[in-house]
């Protein structure tokens, strides 16, 4: 199929999903079939559960006068123009959307449109734009799992900085962003697709007050993890559980915590040969790890995403979980949660054994620090590339983030910098908005992130194939845990072989 052909098919699929004229299972092998890692969308949610943006001390809080000084000269010739931007509900676009982007365009006089979507809409959005080429779009929101099938629809930035110095901001410093993030959720073959805007990733989150009054340690280890969990679950069970799970049958959140079980087990999805080894002895030793921390979670865990899993931390229900570090935040706020106070981060325990890069299949890296994200990048279609490329920069650039980050709920940033603002690290105290769990979000990022293969059959295998299979085992269709696992491992031989 001529590329062309493939953007418009691509385009009609993902529109005919939106509308609801195709199932997922459907649209999940269709677009992995036209090259489109739509591992995402499997999520099926309209939005990310995660923290709510909370302005703290916004008073105090306002942008460099050299970035706004910068902005009044270099968008004087763009003044009037309107930008448009089509995203998904992150913290970073939220922040931007609803209490910072007004200091943009007062001091550039450039309009700035941001729809926020879910991420199924984004993606409807992105593709129409780029087959039409219309340019409706002028910045592009890009999920790590779209970067192969839209890498070319968009500028470099590296391109951006050498062929426009005139709009070049003063101590961008591209290299600020963390490698991991740039490797991980930016680059595709030698192309950067975008800047990494946005970076979700587990780390373990427990109550210290519990784990105290047990004289139990953080969870340094698998096996203190399931300890501990087993311990409080024994103890204070059933008013409160040892772990939370987010297990539910079919969904793409049971995958993601079954792949850190999985690597925090000395296994991988995927062998060099690339053939499917979660079947294998380290992945059966993974699977009946994860039967046994089940049984130290609360009932009804099977019916979870993250969103149930967090919610059972926030109403005191369960006393750890690994999961996304956007959670945290959330947990501080006193107006929202029951525990605000009570949790402490750590890094994700550590692995049993750890299967290394080279001895997996499709650019898979284990780490239990299972991470998604997502890109930022001006449209090769826009009629306003240059203005768009100003506020890419302002949105970005270290001094935004640091507002970001603070404003928006301590999410973290994708910048090695940012981390060290003295305006980030003033929020590492209890309470809304806080940033005190981010040092470790750094150190999973530097250390421990594990990222999913990469392929296109991906999306229909993470978000059907292995959570669905993964489902009926936990639901008791399968003798043991090798017969699911290998029952797994033949669907997942057959979609591989189409």
């Amino acid at each position: 199929m001529k590329e062309r052909d493939r953007k418009f098919y691509l385009a009609s699929v993902t529109d005919r999903f939106v509308r609801g004229q195709m199932d997922r299972r459907s649209f999940l092998r269709t677009a992995g079939t036209l090259g489109l890692g739509a591992t995402a969308l499997g999520m099926g949610f309209g939005s990310r559960p995660f923290g709510v943006s909370r302005a703290f001390a916004q008073e105090q809080l306002q942008p460099s006068a050299e970035v706004i000084s910068w902005l009044k000269d270099v968008a004087k010739p763009f003044a009037g123009t309107t930008l448009k931007l089509a995203t998904e509900s992150t913290p970073p676009s939220n922040a931007i959307n609803s209490q910072l982007k007004k200091y943009f365009e007062e001091a550039t006089g450039i309009r700035v449109e941001i729809e926020v979507l879910p991420l199924e809409q984004v993606l409807q959005k992105l593709t129409l734009d780029v087959a039409s080429s219309l340019g409706t779009y002028d910045l592009y929101y890009i999920d790590q799992s779209w970067s192969a099938s839209f890498s070319e629809d968009v500028f470099d930035p590296r391109e951006q900085l050498q062929e426009k110095p005139d709009l070049a901001m003063p101590n961008y410093n591209i290299d600020d962003f963390m490698p991991a993030l740039v490797d991980g959720i930016a680059k595709y073959g030698d192309r950067w697709v975008g800047v990494p805007y946005d970076i979700p990733i587990f780390i373990m989150i427990y109550r210290k007050d519990i784990y105290e009054k047990l004289g139990l340690k953080a969870p340094a280890t698998f096996e203190d993890l399931l300890n501990n969990s087993v311990a409080i679950t024994k103890e204070m069970g059933p008013n409160l559980y040892g772990y939370a799970g987010q297990m539910k049958s079919g969904h793409y959140a049971l995958e993601c915590e079954w792949t850190s079980m999985l690597w925090g087990n000395g296994g991988s999805i995927f062998n060099a040969e690339k053939k499917f080894v979660g079947n294998d002895e380290r992945g059966i030793v993974a699977l009946d790890y994860y039967t046994k921390l089940k049984e130290a979670m609360p009932p009804g865990v099977d019916q979870w995403t993250w969103d149930g899993q967090g919610q059972a931390i926030a109403q005191g229900v369960a006393a750890s979980m690994l999961s996304w570090g956007e959670f945290f935040p959330y947990f501080d706020d006193a107006s929202q949660t029951k525990v605000s106070g009570l949790c402490e981060a750590v890094v994700p325990p550590q692995p049993v054994a750890l299967r290394k890069p080279e001895e997996c299949g499709y650019g898979e890296i284990p780490g239990a620090g299972h991470q998604g994200g997502s890109s930022l990048a001006v449209s090769r279609y826009s009629k306003s590339p240059d203005a768009a490329w100003i506020f890419m920069q302002w949105a970005t650039c270290a001094d935004t983030q640091a507002l970001i980050t603070t404003l928006g709920g301590g999410t973290g940033p994708t910048r090695a910098s940012v981390y060290d603002d003295p305006r980030v690290k003033a929020n590492a105290r209890v309470g809304a908005g806080t940033t005190r769990h981010l040092s470790v979000v750094r150190e999973t990022i530097d250390k421990y992130m594990g990222s999913e293969p990469d392929l296109p059959e991906w999306a229909q295998l993470s978000s059907d194939t292995i959570p669905v299979g993964l489902g009926k085992y936990f639901a008791g269709s399968y003798g043991s845990s090798k017969e699911a696992m290998d029952d797994i491992a033949s669907q997942v031989e057959a979609v591989l072989k189409g």
